[in-house]
């Protein structure tokens, strides 16, 4: 997601996102941060979301030892944080779950002293809508949310939400397995806004996911790349990142942006409340920004980096890819970011959520 991003994680009306030629400092520097000195940092971050050799370059570089556990969904992180007392070091949320947190007190303000290579951060990614103080988070990926197919099972050369939805495909669709992924789905095919609060909207949203029910194979989250690298389904929803690295399984596999809009979004580095080990944590951070860890993480996983001097060691053909790296017009015109919503909204959507899960399909 990006603004400038401050502005446009709150009204997506902005210009001059992520690829504005800001020139590229020389690198970010993968020596230790002040306060690293041995012992562990505990890391919890999405599935398939890491090159996992920059754990051991971390450890051997700062004599930390990473203990590191994956989630599948904001949802599912927050309620392990919020509800199970787990204790984690560094999260990755999304953008608008971090705003939550934020609100609900579930974060420790970092110490940019110990974090210098944020100055490697796209400028245009700083303040954001989600941290405008800029006081919690420091971006680790963003990119696009699109239609992922497979080019021998799908006829023609799809652009709407209505893939999704289309009987000639029964048995052969996949949707995300979380109230917010899943629903926005339904509201962007109905011409509403991810962040809705009109009950009604939300209702009917439901209703056609209802509807949709018979046609879905399952609710997914990260086996949907087994799923669609094997061809044991024909279409999915997932982000332009994951759609790479399937592809690099499978070349049937295509990709697009639905001309009903999409999503935009920003995964951030957050250190929760009262964490054990910050100064740990910190210098995890600081080395995760740095060029070396930057790159390999962006090459393995195809996600797009905020590190301008990544950036500026990639491939031009992938910079210059428009799911890549989307222009700031496209990002404004075509893409809505989740903001954090009130609890009685979030209750709805939870409820609703569950009305579907419980409908015959």
């Amino acid at each position: 997601m990006k603004k400038t991003l401050a502005v446009l994680l709150t009204t997506v009306t902005a210009a001059g996102l992520l690829l504005a030629g800001c020139g590229a400092p020389s690198g970010a520097s993968s020596t230790p941060a002040p306060g690293a000195s041995g012992g562990v940092v505990n890391v919890y971050n999405w599935g398939v979301y890491i090159d996992e050799s920059v754990l051991d370059d971390f450890t051997q570089e700062t004599g930390i030892k990473v203990n590191y556990d994956t989630y599948d969904s904001n949802e599912s992180m927050y309620g392990v944080l919020k509800n199970d007392g787990a204790s984690y070091d560094v999260i990755i949320p999304s953008d608008y779950m971090i705003s939550r947190m934020i609100e609900e007190d579930m974060l420790e303000p970092l110490d940019f002293n110990n974090i210098p290579n944020f100055s490697d951060i796209d400028p245009s990614l700083k303040n954001p809508g989600y941290d405008p103080d800029n006081l919690y988070s420091v971006p680790y990926m963003w990119g696009v949310l699109g239609v992922i197919y497979n080019t021998t099972m799908v006829e023609g050369t799809p652009d709407s939400w209505g893939l999704l939805f289309d009987p000639a495909y029964a048995k052969q669709i996949l949707m995300f397995n979380n109230s917010r992924d899943g629903m926005g789905i339904a509201l962007k095919y109905l011409g509403y806004s991810y962040n809705t609060a009109d009950p009604a909207e939300i209702q009917a949203a439901t209703d056609l996911l209802i509807q949709q029910k018979p046609l879905v194979q399952s609710y997914v989250m990260d086996e949907v790349f087994e799923k669609m690298q094997s061809g044991s389904a024909a279409v999915c929803s997932y982000y332009y990142g994951d759609y790479r690295t399937m592809a690099d399984v499978n070349p049937d596999l295509a990709f697009y942006v639905p001309k009903e809009g999409s999503n935009l979004y920003v995964d951030a580095m957050c250190i929760p409340k009262n964490a054990e080990n910050k100064a740990n944590a910190e210098a995890f951070i600081n080395f995760m920004c740095s060029t070396q860890a930057g790159l390999k993480n962006c090459e393995e996983t195809w996600y797009s980096t905020p590190l301008l001097s990544v950036r500026a060691e990639l491939d031009e053909e992938l910079v210059n890819n428009p799911d890549a790296y989307p222009d700031s017009t496209f990002l404004a015109n075509r893409c809505e970011v989740y903001q954090n919503l009130p609890q009685d909204i979030l209750a709805l959507y939870d409820s609703e959520w569950t009305r579907l899960m419980l409908a015959e399909g």
